[in-house]
């Protein structure tokens, strides 16, 4: 095994990625209550919400209200997705955000089907967002979604994929996470698609958004640390989904990822209770427990224990 970073990130993106696709309205005031439970567990970033159309998202609706209500701590960024120059107005003016995300597919059928546009008409609306986030001092993510397989496509060469990352960094973002959208993605092709595109750029530029859709979400999160990437984005509690991968588990549990980091002696400085704590927020108010195994597995641990010493 190649030597391995000492401490990595973890960009939280659970009140968004994870929350998206729940049929049932969550209550505002439990994304809030999830959010500030969050920001307790030493996460430094935490990706709150979108401010996308509540036609597109209904469940994100209440963007405006979750940013200004959430207790904004010290040392923690909070971010959110825009899709247009009016999303960033309403992130960066009406919720006070200093950090905002882009995102488009590596593939063009997904980018249309995802966002009404093709890939270059994707870069042409986000030209508007990086010259008003480079006026206002807004620093700017990037995500490519497909980027280890297309649901419409299937295969998605990793040239393609360098060449949308790197026309997004040359847009101005500060760092482009690469999304296993629907968890097709295998640990050869993470750490090859890394690997090239870190020919282009500083390694420590470029993030994983891995789904554990076929089980292989920490696999994947292990060759990409192998390979450099020091940034993993994943929700707590395993919460969210896909629209074009029904019945799939969403993001990589944020849980399931510390465990598994801060065993190998890779610090996170994240308290994995906490994590816990906040999925039981979000899942008191979806109404089921989130897929987390490390969730499932603590929970029965602790819950023996407390027999065995009754």
């Amino acid at each position: 095994m190649s030597a391995l970073p000492s401490r990595v990130t973890i960009v939280e993106v659970g009140p968004r990625d994870g929350l998206q696709n729940e049929e049932a309205t969550v209550p505002t005031d439990a994304k809030v209550a999830f959010i500030d439970r969050l920001s307790d567990s030493g996460l430094t970033h935490i990706e709150a919400t979108a401010f996308v159309s509540p036609k597109a998202i209904p469940q994100l609706a209440d963007a405006e209200e979750v940013c200004t209500r959430i207790t904004r701590k010290p040392g923690v960024v909070y971010s959110a997705l825009v899709p247009n120059i009016k999303g960033y107005g309403r992130a960066t003016e009406g919720a006070e955000l200093r950090d905002v995300a882009i995102f488009l597919s590596a593939s063009e059928t997904h980018n249309r089907r995802n966002i009404g546009c093709s890939v270059n008409e994707a870069f042409d609306r986000y030209r508007e967002v990086a010259e008003a986030a480079e006026r206002d001092g807004v620093r700017m993510r990037g995500y490519v979604s497909t980027a280890f397989g297309c649901p419409y496509e299937a295969h998605v060469p990793i040239d393609r994929v360098v060449d949308v990352s790197r026309r997004m960094l040359d847009l101005g973002v500060q760092q482009v996470s690469l999304g296993d959208t629907t968890g097709i993605g295998n640990p050869v092709q993470v750490a090859r698609t890394v690997a090239a595109l870190a020919e282009h750029t500083p390694v420590d530029t470029i993030a994983l958004h891995l789904h554990d859709t076929r089980g292989t979400g920490l696999a994947n999160a292990l060759a990409g640390l192998q390979t450099g990437v020091t940034t993993f984005d994943a929700s707590t509690g395993g919460l969210g989904g896909c629209p074009y991968a029904p019945g799939a588990t969403g993001n990589v549990a944020t849980d399931e990822l510390v465990s598994m980091f801060e065993q190998m002696g890779v610090a996170t400085g994240v308290d994995a209770e906490i994590l816990l704590q906040s999925a039981e927020i979000v899942a008191a108010a979806i109404g089921r427990e989130p897929p987390s195994r490390y969730l499932k597995a603590t929970r029965a641990t602790q819950a023996r224990a407390r027999e065995e010493s009754a």
